[in-house]
C-alpha cells in the first residue's frame, strides 16, 4: 500500500531500505522514546525490523521526502493489547517540520479505509512533543498514565495514552452526505 500527502510519501518497507531505516533511527534521542527499539540499534535490527511480515490489516510504512525519496521516519499501525496502535519515529533533521502530522493523518485515512473504528497511541511522558503531534492528530488523552517498557532504556517508563475514535466520525459523515 501507498499513500501520497503533500510532501511526503508513505510506501511499503522493503529489505532494501535496512540502511535507510538505519541512517534515520540510529540516535539515541529517538530509540529511548520507542518502546520495542533496542539501544545502541545496528545492523542486525535494522535488518530485522525491514524483514518483519505485514498483515494488510496493519500496514507499517517508510516515510520518505516525495521530491527526493529521502528517509524521514516509518510509521505504523500495530496490533496492541486488543487495540490498534499507532506508532511512530521521525529522524532527526525532520524533527519540527511537521512530518509527523502529516504522516499520522495519511495513516488515519488509510486507518479509515481499512474499516478501523478506533485508534490508541501513547507517548512516554517526558516525550511531550509526540502528545503534541497526538493532539494535532484528533487524538483525546484517556486519563491514563501507564508503565510500558522501553527496551532501549532497559526499564518500564511512564506512558500516556490516547485514543482516536473513527467509527463515529464515519457515521457522521455518512448521515450529513444523506
Amino acid at each position: 500500500m501507498f499513500h501520497r500527502s503533500a510532501r511526503l510519501l508513505l510506501r511499503p518497507i522493503w529489505p532494501e531500505d535496512w540502511k535507510g531505516v538505519l541512517g534515520g533511527i540510529a540516535d539515541q534521542a529517538i530509540v529511548r522514546n520507542l518502546s520495542s527499539a533496542p539501544w545502541p540499534y545496528g545492523e542486525a535490527d535494522a535488518r530485522k525490523f525491514v524483514a518483519l511480515p505485514i498483515d494488510p490489516k496493519f500496514p507499517r510504512f517508510l516515510v520518505t521526502r516525495a521530491r527526493d525519496a529521502s528517509v524521514v521516519g516509518c510509521i505504523g499501525l500495530d496490533p496492541h493489547e486488543g487495540d490498534v496502535e499507532l506508532g511512530y519515529w521521525i529522524a532527526r533533521p525532520h524533527w519540527g517540520k511537521g512530518c509527523a502530522t502529516e504522516a499520522g493523518g495519511a495513516v488515519i485515512e488509510i486507518a479509515r479505509a481499512l474499516g478501523h473504528s478506533r485508534i490508541v497511541a501513547s507517548h512516554f511522558l517526558d516525550n511531550p512533543a509526540s502528545g503534541r503531534v497526538l493532539g494535532k492528530l484528533g487524538f483525546a488523552t484517556t486519563g491514563r498514565v501507564v508503565e510500558r517498557h522501553s527496551c532501549a532504556r532497559g526499564e518500564m517508563v511512564k506512558a500516556v495514552e490516547h485514543e482516536l475514535v473513527l467509527s463515529g466520525e464515519a457515521m457522521e459523515e455518512d448521515q450529513a452526505a444523506a
